[in-house]
């Protein structure tokens, strides 16, 4: 049984509990927030705010193409307008794809690592990848660098607590974010809130997030030919991670600390978090944080204010998409005033309700003009978006119920043509390995499928 679906049957224990109390609900926005703006955006750096004249020339130079356009402008103004994090100048990022990549730099990272590791992760199994985890991080831990971890109960439903013993016992710090057992769990325990994050933050320096996690179903590559491809029938995990240096690393830090603080009365163990920072790169970045906690979620927020700012391309590639109404109107109505909207979405999945949920929006999407792509070859599970190619997100959200209302997630937002540039690439790559869903083919599906559908539909809140 998946992870997904196990959570679902966690979910159905507790329907009783949850169903007493008040349903959560997403931000009714005011379209165009962000039009009305007239201050100058203002930009955070290595050293704090930037003056204005620095601002201004760091965004000339990165306008798109190095031509004049406003398209830049107003997904600076979209940005600029939502509060939350600053959006800081000076960082370096570095696009990952897959799991073997991606590992790769993380240990590379952890074994560097010279003051403090803080790990934060939905899955962490025991299994080929976890142990070669547990291991990287119980060889620093025994050097004096302190090893911070979060990891979710639910994520962690079947990994055994002799993993976890085996750390404590290295002097490693853990802390099992809203533990499922009641007897164990902090003051306003609720089940239903779980810790989606897949992030990583070494000596305050460098970071690392998106869909990964730490799981031997991502030992393979989906890449065509890929040195690291699956020797067995169980198709690879097609997903995308970041790797940032730079001011946006502390932003990252603040949230883990944030977790750490809520989730237990024991502070960290006080070490340099953060340490100076230095100009490492010439990326835009915000980091951007979202807790059922909070008033609403600004991941929610920012991505609906991008999505009605979008002058010609929407392309977002996901793994669990059950849009809430707001979300499916700005698709439909950017792909209805011309703009070229894509969404790249699974043809397998481990989640079955999801997958038919999702698919029970297809029809009033492709009649609107979205164009829909099911991924082959891979069990996609990236959580990306680039948006007129300045406007880019990577992160651990997805586009449901669940990620904008119940979850921790943790994304970044990148702004500039030169790694929108990037982003499109990945996706045309992904968009190549694809099947094109199309309106007259939807229509004849199976009386079957249409049934799935509907059913599945019925959990959206709860996927």
């Amino acid at each position: 049984m998946t992870l997904r679906n196990r959570w679902f049957l966690v979910c159905i224990t507790t329907t009783f509990c949850l169903l007493t109390t008040a349903c959560s609900s997403l931000p009714e926005l005011t379209p165009d927030m962000a039009r009305g703006r007239t201050a100058p955006a203002q930009l955070d750096g290595p050293h704090g705010p930037l003056s204005a004249t620095q601002s201004k020339a760091i965004l000339k130079n990165l306008e798109v193409n190095g031509t004049e356009t406003d398209i830049f402008d107003l997904h600076l103004a979209v940005e600029a307008s939502i509060a939350g994090s600053p959006l800081t100048t000076g960082n370096k990022i570095e696009l990952l794809q897959d799991g073997p990549d991606t590992y790769k730099a993380m240990l590379e990272a952890i074994a560097n690592a010279r003051d403090h590791i803080n790990l934060e992760t939905y899955i962490l199994e025991d299994d080929a990848i976890g142990q070669r985890f547990a291991d990287a991080l119980i060889a620093k831990q025994r050097t004096g660098v302190q090893v911070n971890l979060i990891y979710d109960s639910v994520g962690t439903l079947y990994t055994p607590a002799a993993f976890f013993e085996r750390l404590t016992q290295a002097g490693v710090h853990i802390r099992e974010f809203n533990p499922v057992n009641p007897l164990t769990a902090k003051a306003g325990w609720t089940v239903n809130q779980r810790d989606h994050r897949k992030l990583l933050v070494v000596d305050g320096r460098i970071a690392f997030l998106g869909g990964v996690n730490i799981s031997s179903v991502y030992s393979g590559s989906s890449v065509i030919g890929a040195s690291h491809a699956p020797h067995n029938s169980e198709l690879p995990w097609r997903d995308t991670h970041l790797q940032i240096e730079g001011p946006v690393v502390a932003d990252l830090q603040k949230l883990f600390i944030q977790t750490w603080n809520k989730q237990d009365g024991d502070g960290l163990i006080p070490l340099d978090y953060f340490p100076g920072t230095e100009h490492r790169g010439d990326a835009i970045v915000r980091a951007i944080g979202s807790s059922p906690d909070d008033q609403y979620s600004l991941i929610y927020v920012t991505l609906i204010s991008a999505l009605r700012s979008a002058q010609s391309e929407i392309w977002l590639s996901n793994a669990y998409f059950v849009p809430d109404p707001q979300l499916l109107s700005a698709l439909k109505n950017a792909a209805t005033r011309g703009v070229d909207v894509r969404l790249l979405l699974p043809s397998s999945t481990d989640s079955w309700l999801v997958f038919h949920a999702g698919r029970a929006f297809y029809h009033e999407l492709l009649e609107a003009g979205v164009k829909i792509y099911e991924r082959r070859g891979a069990l996609l599970h990236t959580k990306t978006a680039v948006i007129d190619g300045v406007w880019s997100t990577i992160g651990s959200t997805n586009l449901d119920w669940r990620s904008f209302l119940h979850n921790q997630e943790v994304n970044a937002v990148i702004l500039g043509g030169d790694f929108g540039t990037e982003m499109r690439a990945a996706f045309l790559g992904d968009i190549e390995q694809s099947d094109s869903i199309t309106l007259d083919a939807w229509r004849s599906r199976p009386l079957r499928n249409r049934g799935k559908e509907q059913f599945a539909r019925l959990w959206a809140y709860w996927l």
